[in-house]
């Protein structure tokens, strides 16, 4: 059976691409699949999962040599199973830049669009006349993994046809967005259950920069200065986490939805000075306010700077 996964510390995206993907392949091309996640998803993509009645996908820590798999929300080698170069690697589907490493055994399909979520490349490639048949959870995953990767439109990564597929099937699910997204970012904003490590590592991503590894980790929420109250012992669990994943730093960006500004903590020297070179800013304090930025992928890992 074909394995459907995305990244490390799955996301909304991360969580339900795998799944619309793995009904396409079983229920339309007739080829067995599952969807399978490295790791826990984020609080939204939990809340995703019971708001449309799917159950909890299997974990996995690794694939086994000549497993068919296929990639989706990413292709970069560092977020993904250990072993992926073993396994037989049948298909990439992403938005994200081309990150470079992964082998195949064959010729395969691979569909990267500069689109703010996979699963508006997913609903362009499955076509109108399957998504036309496609079950009411699979629609409603579209919707939330679209408007979960632009903000409600808000980040400066959504494109005119992401918020035209999400108002289509907002329409035809018969689902108000402002009041949809309103659910779903309450959800991703309860953090309460998780620790200083877990909120670190939610939602991250490894990225070298002058060959230093850093965990650029993102927390989007409507309810910022909860966060903010824990600010002192997140930082104080930035150098665990960062020993035991291996990098150098952990670059930890609150993201405020709503304000549309993100405030990254500055646990030493070297972040401080990253900050002031990479988006223009004096710091004087153990934090910074960004204003406007709230997109990882636009607006903070293309611009560091060591």
């Amino acid at each position: 059976m074909i394995q459907v996964f995305g990244h490390k510390a799955p996301d909304t995206d991360s969580t339900g691409s795998p799944l619309i993907w793995a009904w396409y392949l079983t229920e339309v091309r007739k080829t067995p699949a599952k969807a399978v996640l490295q790791g826990s998803p984020n609080t939204e993509a939990v809340w995703m999962l019971g708001r449309w009645g799917v159950d909890m996908p299997e974990f996995i820590t690794d694939v086994a040599p000549g497993d068919q798999c296929v990639i989706v929300d990413t292709n970069n080698l560092a977020e993904l199973p250990a072993s992926i170069n073993e396994a037989e690697v049948m298909e990439v589907i992403d938005h994200h830049l081309l990150a470079g490493g992964l082998k195949t055994r064959l010729p395969i399909n691979i569909t990267i669009r500069p689109l703010a979520c996979t699963a508006t490349i997913m609903h362009d490639l499955i076509g109108a006349d399957d998504m036309a048949r496609a079950p009411e959870w699979v629609k409603g995953m579209m919707l939330t993994c679209i408007l979960s990767d632009t903000l409600q439109f808000r980040s400066p990564t959504t494109t005119p046809h992401d918020r035209f597929v999400a108002e289509n099937l907002a329409r035809d699910l018969g689902i108000d967005i402002p009041d949809y997204a309103t659910e779903m970012f309450t959800a991703k904003s309860d953090v309460s259950a998780f620790d200083d490590a877990s909120l670190l590592r939610m939602d991250s991503k490894e990225y070298e920069l002058d060959g230093r590894l850093l965990r650029v980790s993102v927390l989007e929420t409507t309810a910022p200065q909860v966060l903010l109250d824990r600010k002192a012992a997140l930082m104080a669990a930035i150098p665990a986490v960062a020993a035991e994943d291996g990098a150098h730093e952990v670059l930890m960006f609150i993201v405020d939805i709503l304000n549309e500004q993100a405030t990254l903590l500055i646990p030493n020297d070297y972040v401080r000075r990253v900050a002031e070179r990479s988006f223009g800013v004096t710091v004087t304090g153990d934090s910074v306010v960004l204003p406007g930025v709230v997109s990882r992928k636009k607006q903070i890992i293309p611009v560091l700077q060591a």
